[in-house]
């Protein structure tokens, strides 16, 4: 859809525009696109899921930690630098092994753990000779220990309607990656936090990937494009279903909103 998709910035309504829908929802991988999309249609007034806000703050992943961050919800410690130096030092500052992520990504790709300073020096060096604006953003966390698996929850709305373990021997435990979805009970302890933290960054669809640790679960980032086809292995709840339940349920506010002449 997105791929022939014209806005017309002037024009003062959807309509005006050639677009006449009640809702839209965002399924595009391309954040870059669906930010500009939704920013647009949000301007026209159209009900968004999500919203142009929550991809934002999920597509960055420095944006991310920063919204978890300011809501008190344990996330692995992580430092921003801009330089292979200071890189370096953030580096010793979480310990050895780090992890080194780009700001933006998926898939589990282009993620890194190093070792020492060494093996550091040669990760951010080739990064930083990619010369992209993203690759000379440096994003260092701290490595936390887990089980060969870590926890995806899929929220939708104000619900946690499924989770699953992913599990594999590499240490990025994503689907992508080739890990196995097995299902995960959801407990008090997955589904608190899950909501809190889409409640974060304002998000009513997302796939929260949690870790399990010494002092218990921590959130690695909340994903507003999470996919769930290894979850579908796992649950016999029809998420395709509950996406579009929930979709109408934003039309219907946002039409609410329009008559009482109030913001979404």
């Amino acid at each position: 859809f997105d791929r022939e998709l014209m806005l017309d910035l002037s024009a003062p309504t959807a309509v005006a525009a050639g677009i006449a829908v009640d809702v839209v929802l965002d399924r595009c991988v391309a954040h870059s696109r669906a930010g500009y999309t939704l920013r647009t249609l949000e301007r026209w007034g159209i009900p968004t899921l999500n919203t142009a806000s929550a991809v934002h703050l999920c597509d960055d992943k420095a944006e991310n930690t920063l919204a978890l961050e300011a809501a008190d919800i344990p996330t692995p410690r992580t430092i921003l630098a801009y330089s292979v130096e200071t890189a370096l030092r953030a580096c010793e500052v979480v310990g050895y092994p780090a992890v080194l992520k780009p700001v933006t990504g998926s898939w589990g790709r282009l993620l890194a753990k190093v070792n020492g300073p060494e093996q550091a020096r040669a990760v951010l060096s080739q990064k930083q000779a990619l010369g992209s604006f993203h690759h000379g953003i440096f994003y260092i966390q701290e490595y936390v220990p887990k089980p060969d698996r870590d926890i995806r929850a899929y929220v939708i709305g104000d619900r946690v309607l499924a989770a699953s373990y992913r599990t594999a021997k590499h240490w990025v435990t994503n689907a992508a990656r080739g890990a196995i979805s097995t299902p995960c009970p959801i407990t008090p302890a997955i589904e608190s936090l899950a909501l809190h933290a889409c409640a974060a960054v304002g998000a009513r669809l997302a796939g929260v990937d949690l870790i399990e640790t010494p002092d218990g679960l921590k959130i690695l980032e909340v994903n507003t494009g999470g996919e769930f086809r290894g979850l579908l292995t796992t649950t016999d709840v029809d998420i395709a279903d509950e996406i579009v339940a929930e979709a109408i349920c934003v039309a219907h506010r946002g039409a609410i909103a329009t008559l009482a002449g109030s913001p979404m």
